[in-house]
């Protein structure tokens, strides 16, 4: 079960108290210096963000109803099995500095191959899509009318590189990964559970790289999303990972010889 919503306020105190500044003063490593300094601080193009954020604000007056076939842990807000396209776009979608967090990640590490655990309804998928290197994106939606808008979203944006893979990730995931050699991103923010987290974390493993990252989402949401983040912090390939609260990163660096952990206010 999810935490509530003062359960989760105390949790954010406590990062917010603990965590180190978002400008990289007293970070030892290079590596994670430099990420603060030139991806954490650093925005996308401002012509990106405002076609993408039009689509947002498009999205929030979208009265549309539509059909959620749930195969996760469910919505933090509804549990309906009817919702609105603005109430999607209100309570699931990422708030626009995370996803631009993710388009800068993309455009400064030169990433190739990005994939997508949870559509929703485009807007993340957008702000990976439009990095300057653009990178084949793959984004997994398990339900099918969430899809159809996500679409719509990529052709008002004219977006061509982006490939959306429908159906539950408990089998699309492993049958599109045979069909890549690699993958330099993943961004897994469906299913808010340990087993299925901590599955697609291992499925991706064997694609992934040195300079490979993997992005979790919600990653205090609940109890369950907590001792999936702890594994994968904890996971032998792993050699870094930075918390950001909302959302935890885990890299696969081989230059940092021992296990570091960065809590970073975002």
């Amino acid at each position: 079960m999810m935490y509530n919503a003062f359960e989760l306020a105390l949790k954010y105190i406590q990062y917010y108290i603990t965590a180190q500044n978002g400008k990289g003063h007293g970070v030892h490593s290079p590596f994670v210096f430099e990420f603060i300094q030139q991806v954490l601080n650093t925005k996308p193009p401002r012509a990106i963000c405002e076609k993408i954020e039009e689509q947002r604000q498009q999205l929030l007056l979208n009265t549309q109803l539509l059909t959620i076939e749930d195969m996760g842990a469910g919505s933090a807000f509804s549990s309906h099995k009817t919702r609105s396209v603005k109430s999607i776009a209100k309570n699931a979608l990422k708030a626009p500095k995370y996803s631009q967090l993710m388009h800068q990640m993309v455009a400064h590490y030169n990433c190739q191959t990005v994939l997508e655990l949870g559509t929703s309804l485009g807007i993340t998928t957008s702000y990976l899509a439009t990095a300057k290197n653009h990178p084949q994106v793959l984004s997994f939606e398990g339900a099918t009318e969430v899809a159809n808008q996500a679409q719509q979203t990529f052709e008002r944006l004219n977006l061509k590189n982006i490939q959306l893979v429908l159906g539950n990730f408990d089998h699309t995931l492993q049958q599109s990964l045979q069909q890549l050699s690699q993958v330099d991103l993943a961004f897994i923010d469906g299913n808010h559970r340990y087993q299925p987290t901590v599955q697609y974390f291992e499925q991706l493993l064997t694609k992934t790289h040195a300079h490979s990252m993997i992005i979790f989402d919600d990653i205090y949401w609940s109890k369950e999303m907590e001792q999936a983040w702890a594994y994968v912090k904890n996971h032998s390939r792993v050699s870094l990972t930075i918390d950001l609260f909302f959302i935890g990163i885990a890299f696969f660096r081989t230059e940092t010889k021992v296990k570091e952990h960065y809590t970073i206010r975002f």
